[in-house]
């Protein structure tokens, strides 16, 4: 068992850790890991662009892929996976050729070739995967794709309008559509032949040849025929309105909207508009490619983005939630780096909210113009002790809390970038991740942790209108069993800790119908370690999917939403803060395990933050209210 005296003294080893860690701007940086993908589409741009004087960062990345394959030959998107990941196992085993420091009779790659010709070949992998194998001359472009570009003409007071797509669908799609339209490949000396990869079959998923069906009747694809009978200036129209699209988004260091998932496609696009290669632009968008690479992530990685601002919000508060002073240096220094990131400037937020001032944050430290509702009211927990205090802080507490609550959906709830980015329709899209990407609905996840803000930070209460539109929805958005779904994170453990204590913290009941119902489901999964761990296949199937083994952050907001619900008592949480204390009751495997997500089935994230940040917030929340 544990006293309250090992609680303390852990809380205080983390407290230092986090002292001698954090940065001289005030910010922490610790490692974004998402997977293999970007630094697989790092290596085959640089060699595809014949970009010069880059061979160590190279094979530093082809060493980092060849070191997570399996010894069956494939990659997995996450450990339990159970067959493998075939769309990542193309990505590794593409780069690799790429790379040059790898040919096609390494073994590895021989018995990677193996699973991609035993999972149907090229053709089966994923739609993301498919277009960058076909721009890069590896893979045919389909006979039938052609995206009528005169779709970005539409006014946006038109039902149906490019902006009723979710915005990291339209930052992605645009210059996926532009270089799809133009049938784009390069080439180069390094470019590989994967032809015998290419393999015909009554198997090959057919989505790619009709993402558009002309074979289907539903609503949007009969939309997209019309607009295909336009006249041709129209569409060159079209083309222009995009390329402005994509230039307009650049951020500082030359990246497109801070992503290096779109900035590769940017990349593609502006080449199949008549951008050389060696173009300012493309160059730019190189360097601020290269910034995002980290030797912070056990080893080299590109990260997709980096979670600065996301992590010194959640740790400046987490800190001051473990008694640490809003006055003490650590927690001035990062109360002034997040008032430095506060957005000033209206980004595509304002389609759907035009009569609201800037005042959110965004997710990374290049982000400028794409805030998003986490991680605004994760700043705004930060600064809420501060801004008692602080008249500058104050007026910038008071801005963010404005625009938070501006972000409200018309059903109640909160999204995670903008606002009534809703439209159902969208999702039935022939493109896989469609229900998952194409729209920005509210989610449990948002709403509970904007909930959580506003009646712990805010003193709103469930008499206000706001709140009460937001637990109307998370009420109505419970699970049968009493989970609640989160997109962001992993899974239904996370999504249930974000409703459960949201709605504590307005004034919902620990002994409504609801909480218990939440609270008993969190106790029946608990593992006999004592911990809690949830696998990245329920964001596949919908459904909660346990792992055989505990994760700490998981494990912390199981225990957090208990405590929160007042019990604390219980035996449940006794075993799980004792697990939680314990350093070696985590495997390197759960310590490792991504809880974060970017795209179900293809993209997981593993937050490097988040076995500090979350024992320690729950932590303090146990000898707080015990």
């Amino acid at each position: 068992m544990y006293t309250n005296e090992s609680i303390d003294q852990k809380i205080e080893e983390m407290i230092e850790k986090l002292r001698t860690t954090q940065r001289k701007d005030g910010s922490w940086k610790y490692c974004f890991e998402g997977g293999l993908m970007t630094d697989a589409f790092m290596i085959i741009t640089l060699r595809s662009l014949d970009i010069k004087n880059e061979e160590k960062l190279i094979k530093q990345l082809a060493d980092r892929i060849y070191s997570l394959q399996k010894n069956s030959g494939l990659w997995k998107a996450y450990s339990d996976e159970k067959s493998g990941n075939l769309s990542i196992t193309i990505q590794a085993y593409c780069a690799l050729l790429y790379s040059g420091y790898f040919t096609p009779e390494h073994p590895g790659l021989k018995k990677a070739e193996e699973f991609i010709r035993k999972n149907g070949g090229l053709g089966n992998s994923h739609f993301l995967t498919k277009w960058m194998l076909a721009v890069n001359g590896l893979y045919p472009w389909p006979t039938l794709f052609y995206i009528p570009m005169t779709f970005l003409l539409i006014p946006t007071s038109f039902p149906l309008n490019f902006y009723q797509f979710s915005n990291y669908a339209r930052i992605h799609f645009i210059p996926m559509m532009v270089a799809a339209n133009k049938k784009y490949t390069i080439k180069s000396s390094y470019t590989p032949n994967l032809n015998h990869l290419i393999i015909r079959s009554a198997f090959a998923n057919e989505s790619w040849e009709l993402p558009f069906a002309t074979r289907t009747n539903s609503s949007f694809t009969n939309e997209m025929k019309k607009l295909l009978q336009l006249p041709e200036y129209l569409h060159r129209l079209g083309y222009q309105k995009a390329e402005r699209y994509m230039l307009k988004r650049l951020e500082d260091d030359g990246t497109l909207y801070s992503y290096a998932s779109s900035t590769f496609f940017m990349i593609y696009a502006l080449l199949s508009l008549g951008h050389k290669k060696s173009s300012p632009t493309i160059l730019n968008a190189i360097n601020g490619l290269k910034h995002l690479v980290s030797t912070n992530c056990d080893g080299i990685h590109l990260e997709n983005s980096t979670s600065t601002v996301w992590d010194t919000a959640l740790l400046s508060y987490a800190l001051q939630e473990a008694n640490v002073s809003s006055t003490s240096p650590m927690i001035n220094k990062s109360v002034q780096y997040l008032l430095s990131m506060q957005h000033t400037k209206k980004g595509d937020w304002k389609i759907h909210n035009p009569n609201i001032k800037p005042g959110g944050w965004g997710f990374s430290h290049n982000n400028t113009i794409n805030p998003d509702n986490d991680d605004t009211s994760a700043a705004l927990r930060a600064l809420t002790r501060k801004a008692r205090k602080d008249q500058k802080v104050r007026n910038a507490w008071y801005k963010g809390v404005t625009y938070l609550l501006s972000m409200q959906n018309a059903d109640g709830g909160w999204a995670a970038f903008e606002k009534n980015t809703d439209l159902e329709i969208l999702t039935y899209l022939p493109l896989e991740n469609a229900e998952d990407a194409a729209i920005d609905p509210s989610t449990p996840d948002l709403t509970g942790r904007v909930l959580e803000f506003l009646g712990n930070n805010a003193g709103l209460t469930k008499e206000h209108p706001s709140v009460k539109a937001a637990i109307r929805w998370l009420m109505d958005n419970q699970e049968e069993n009493g989970s609640w779904y989160g997109r962001w994170g992993v899974c239904y453990i996370y999504g249930t800790w974000a409703a459960v204590t949201g709605l504590l913290a307005v004034g919902i009941s620990p002994t409504s119908s609801a909480i218990k119902k939440a609270i008993n489901w969190l106790v029946s999964i608990q593992l006999n370690s004592g911990g809690w761990g949830e696998s990245c296949a329920s964001s596949e199937e919908k459904r909660y999917v346990p792992l055989s083994f505990s994760t700490p952050s998981q494990t912390s907001w199981a225990l957090d939403a208990l405590i929160q619900s007042r019990a604390f008592s219980n035996l449940s949480v006794q075993k799980g803060i004792s697990h939680l204390i314990n350093d070696s009751s985590f495997t390197e495997e759960g310590r490792t395990y991504p809880t974060g997500i970017g795209l179900p089935g293809q993209f997981y994230i593993t937050y490097h933050s988040y076995n500090l940040l979350f024992p320690l917030l729950t932590l303090a929340h146990y000898q707080k209210r015990s």
